[in-house]
């Protein structure tokens, strides 16, 4: 695990989206009570989570987390991460006093007066990468934020990013967060993995389970009827059969889960610190705690690379 101070406890992220959308409060409690018992220790939300419900405003993750926070005395002990730049705009969002009232609606959410990871959500191509870097710069020095993060960026962008930092002694991005797993490794390519290697960026990635795709249950196309990511999954769905098939071959050598031994592939892989995954329920949360003590061996991990 990296040395950054947003990042701690076990090898693993817990993905918040789902909370205040497919996991109510109660639910949502349960889940973030065992995860915490467990040690973990690292949350992701957005202030976008969960705009896309109708009825919706974007916050409602945060404001759940938060009340677990707060009703559970916890604040001190774990890593939140956040994001900013998809909600409510486009490349305005970045402006540095927009910056800085997202975060600070982010943190009132949140109940605390903090938070360990700020991300750019998403980049703009159309800004100078040296103003986002500004921006978050300003988030950074208001006291408010131990971190920051880039989440959607090039190799490019970020290189751009890193260099903008470093000659303006601004706060560097030291974390990025991109779409990355067995079966969707494009925004993630070797060039971006040699990058974060050699610039000491640690890597947590998104999808993890590529929406739910590598736990295994949506194997025809009929399977995803009535998902609430079937717009997510019904892609994987025509080219990930050999996938789920090195998956299920490992499964039976392990005596383990196909979430776990997906995010356990993840791990492994350059720059990576821990993968993003989320869960409805305990028992969900179990197979992705199973996952950061399984240790794959050399020709496991090999045959899940050739998979795809």
């Amino acid at each position: 695990m990296s040395a950054d101070p947003a990042l701690a406890g076990i090898p693993l992220v817990l993905g918040g989206n789902v909370f205040g959308w497919t996991a109510d409060r109660e639910a949502s409690f349960a889940v973030l009570d065992a995860f915490y018992e467990a040690g973990g220790r690292m949350i992701d939300t957005a202030d976008v989570y969960s705009a896309w419900i109708p009825g919706h405003v974007g916050g409602e993750s945060e404001t759940v987390i938060g009340q677990w926070l707060e009703s559970r005395g916890v604040r001190a002990d774990m890593r939140i991460h956040t994001k900013t730049g998809m909600l409510g705009g486009g490349a305005e969002l970045y402006a540095p006093e927009r910056v800085l009232r997202s975060l600070d609606a982010s943190l009132e959410r949140l109940r605390t007066d903090y938070v360990d990871l700020y991300y750019a959500h998403r980049d703009y191509e159309e800004l100078p990468v040296a103003d986002i870097v500004a921006a978050f710069d300003g988030a950074a020095r208001a006291g408010k934020v131990r971190a920051l993060g880039a989440s959607n960026f090039s190799a490019e962008r970020l290189a751009g990013a890193l260099d903008a930092a470093n000659a303006s002694g601004s706060t560097s991005f030291t974390v990025l967060q991109n779409q990355y797993n067995l079966v969707h490794r494009a925004d993630y390519a070797p060039d971006l993995q040699r990058l974060c290697s050699e610039r000491g960026v640690a890597m947590l990635p998104f999808y993890g389970l590529a929406a739910g795709y590598l736990t295994g249950k949506y194997r025809q196309p009929g399977d995803i009827d009535g998902a609430d990511r079937a717009y997510r999954v019904k892609d994987f769905i025509a080219t990930g059969a050999p996938v789920l098939a090195a998956l299920d071959a490992v499964a039976a050598e392990t005596g383990t889960s196909l979430p776990a031994i997906a995010l356990a592939w993840l791990r492994e892989q350059p720059g990576i610190a821990a993968p993003i995954a989320s869960a409805r329920s305990p028992e969900q949360l179990a197979a992705l705690l199973e996952s950061t003590e399984l240790e794959l061996t050399p020709d496991q991990l090999q045959r899940l690379t050739a998979a795809a």
